[in-house]
């Protein structure tokens, strides 16, 4: 089973490519995407919040129902088919719904952390998702700890860059 993560742009491409049949769209309401042809709308999560993590007047906080919703989406993802994740540049959204995607696979988060930044070396996850997801999952600090242990982002997101995060349970 494989947790795809990219930019808005390359998302379409990254669908056809992958053979994708489960998206997410992490992306304010303005950029939320059309479903692609290849996707079943239900398999379509749209996740509408800007990437914050205190408020921020005129922008979307992602807060407790936004990630709870997220949760239960990915709840349903049969972890067999590749899911795609897509934020507005990959980098920060994406790769914390990613992150919480393949540990709630694998019920490791350092493992997942450990994947997660082989795979996106210039991650740097949404802090504010992970502890909300946290929370709801009743992670007991896990999946911020982990998320905290990955570290600064070692480099830039290279144009059109997909990352490849495999789940191995």
């Amino acid at each position: 089973m494989t947790i795809y993560v990219s930019g808005l742009n390359d998302m379409p491409a990254a669908v056809r490519r992958f053979g994708i049949r489960h998206l997410v769209s992490v992306v304010q309401e303005e950029f939320q995407p059309p479903t692609p042809p290849e996707i079943a709308p239900a398999r379509h999560h749209r996740c509408a919040v800007d990437d914050i993590v205190e408020p921020m007047r005129g922008h979307v906080l992602p807060g407790t129902d936004h990630v709870r919703d997220l949760v239960g989406f990915l709840a349903t993802w049969d972890g067999e088919s590749p899911l795609l994740v897509h934020c507005l540049a990959g980098v920060s959204r994406s790769t914390a719904t990613a992150f919480l995607a393949h540990a709630m696979q694998t019920d490791d988060a350092l493992l997942s952390a450990v994947a997660l930044r082989r795979a996106a070396p210039y991650a740097w996850p949404n802090r504010r998702i992970i502890e909300l997801a946290d929370a709801i999952l009743g992670m007991e600090g896990k999946l911020v700890y982990a998320g905290e242990s990955m570290g600064a982002a070692l480099c830039n997101k290279e144009p059109g860059q997909v990352a490849v995060l495999p789940v191995s349970k």
